[in-house]
């Protein structure tokens, strides 16, 4: 198994940016330029690399190679992202890696894109990349192929070493599993588990009873092994079961008009331990959302609205508003599920002022708010 947090670190230390490597800040999957770009490396990379895998590295400032972090990113549907916009697409994992010295909920995203042996050009018009582009590296740039291109394989051999490197260890998995325990608290529990004797996993989270059932929230997951996040939550409640094989994580968000909130299933994970020393994660996509009347939605929505346009223009919110914007993304949540599908946008208008609030729950409320409605929407 490899160990991806050594992996990066061995990108980082010992190759700059070049055709089977590239790194980010941040990705910017919301917007049309941003989308773009990331469909243009991952097109380039695997252009340039038909026998061997490639990365991108996520939440590192380019010039001094720091490592800053970005939050844990769970969108699976990445890869249909990749499916529709390109033709001959490769496989690709988006993986959250976490570092001892980062903030608890930053990671290092990897972007690992899996050789296929084929040529790669886009399906369709992307921003102002047009269909049928065909891009591959020079150096440390993706540019679009202006003549003739073939496959060629140039850095099979290096790659295979690098990847060597980052093997893991029983060193590296004990003092993984220190690591993740002392970078708990007490009250989150935090243990590990063993499965077919080979594949370390550890959690924590702080477990409450509602309703006589037990829910965890701050849920941290992570596979030792190979120094990867399977699964964070800020905010949500989630059940946590597991047998011989398998460790299933069921997630709720709270959710409901006000004094009305109740639990809703949003999705369950399963992560299966197999015998030949691989795994992998299953996810099924449980919520119905819940209904309400649609007068009182629209009060709700152009309420949600007047103190969006307060703040854009810098116009002083009444207490009764202030009150109110400690509910703004969910009760914008609430009226996405009623087709108001332009919420998102409308949200990320207030994102500043919101992020500049002393409570920081409510930026926490509207970070998941944005992975819900991108969940539904890909799902």
């Amino acid at each position: 198994m490899i160990n991806k947090r050594l992996l990066i670190k061995n990108l980082l230390s010992h190759n700059d940016e070049n055709s089977f490597y590239d790194k980010k800040q941040k990705l910017s999957l919301s917007s049309k330029d941003g989308k773009a770009k990331f469909l243009k490396h991952i097109c380039a990379l695997s252009n340039s690399n038909p026998e061997n895998n490639s990365y991108i590295v996520i939440g590192v400032e380019d010039e001094e190679n720091k490592i800053i972090g970005v939050d844990f990113f769970d969108d699976s549907k990445i890869q249909n992202l990749v499916n529709a916009y390109l033709n001959n697409p490769p496989k690709i994992e988006y993986e959250n890696v976490p570092f001892p010295r980062l903030q608890r909920h930053k990671v290092i995203g990897l972007v690992t894109i899996h050789p296929n042996n084929r040529i790669s050009s886009l399906l369709k018009n992307a921003w102002k990349y047009k269909q049928g582009t065909i891009f591959y590296r020079r150096g440390s740039n993706s540019l679009p192929v202006t003549s003739a291109f073939e496959l060629r394989n140039t850095n099979k051999d290096i790659v295979a070493a690098i990847e060597k490197n980052a093997r893991n260890n029983i060193e590296l998995t004990l003092n993984g599993v220190f690591d993740f325990i002392n970078n708990h608290k007490p009250e989150y529990n935090p243990q590990y588990k063993v499965f077919n004797e080979q594949f370390v996993l550890c959690w924590a989270g702080k477990k409450k009873l509602i309703n006589n059932k037990e829910y965890f929230s701050r849920v941290d997951i992570e596979l030792i092994n190979e120094q990867v996040q399977l699964f964070f939550s800020a905010l949500d409640d989630v059940q946590i079961s597991f047998n011989k094989h398998s460790f299933i994580i069921t997630e709720y968000i709270f959710l409901g008009l006000e004094k009305q909130e109740k639990h809703y299933q949003l999705e369950k994970t399963i992560i299966n331990f197999k015998d030949n020393g691989k795994h992998d994660i299953v996810k099924e996509f449980l919520f119905v959302p819940p209904k309400f009347d649609g007068k009182i939605i629209h009060h709700i929505y152009n309420n949600c609205n007047a103190i969006v346009k307060k703040i854009e223009n810098r116009t002083a919110l009444s207490v009764t508003e202030q009150e109110d914007l400690l509910r703004l993304p969910i009760n914008y949540l609430i009226c996405y599920f009623h087709g108001f599908l332009e919420v998102a946008e409308q949200l990320k208008k207030a994102k500043k002022y919101i992020k500049d609030l002393p409570n920081k729950t409510t930026y926490i409320s509207y970070k998941e708010v944005l992975r819900v409605i991108r969940k539904v929407k890909y799902s």
